[in-house]
């Protein structure tokens, strides 16, 4: 499990509400449009960043995270495992609190990185999955 006791709840609950989601488009078959809408119903504020920049969801997109003009909270993480490591050294740079890589995202030096860079952060898991669990005991907002 790459998720240290407690680091998903606290992440979901204290790390912030304003998450960049890093691979999102407006392609609704593609599994960040669909996390994404989870995170807005739970009061999250979802940052698209993309090559395109294109907005989503009524919110600009971005083509980096560098290029986000405001603090970045949580950094979502949809891009392929050899692509993830370069995000998270970017989330850190950028000042972001946490880094979440999603299902089937694994970079252990990155995961290791980002941890001794003072972040918290979340491997191979997905929110839209971990968010109804801690609702259901007491809620998230």
């Amino acid at each position: 499990m790459y998720a240290e006791p407690g680091i998903i709840e606290k992440i979901l609950r204290e790390s912030g509400d304003t998450w960049a989601v890093v691979g999102l488009s407006n392609n609704r078959r593609r599994a960040a449009y669909g996390v994404a809408e989870v995170l807005r119903r739970y009061g999250k504020r979802v940052v698209p960043v993309h090559p395109k920049a294109e907005a989503v969801g009524g919110e600009q997109g971005y083509a980096s995270l560098g290029d986000v003009p405001f603090p970045v909270d949580v950094v979502d993480v949809f891009v392929r495992s050899e692509l993830a490591g370069a995000v998270a050294d970017e989330a850190v740079s950028v000042g972001a609190k946490a880094v979440w890589f999603q299902l089937g995202v694994v970079d252990e030096a990155a995961y290791e990185r980002t941890r001794t860079a003072g972040l918290d952060m979340v491997m191979d898991r997905c929110p839209a999955i971990e968010i109804p669990r801690l609702s259901t005991g007491g809620g998230l907002r």
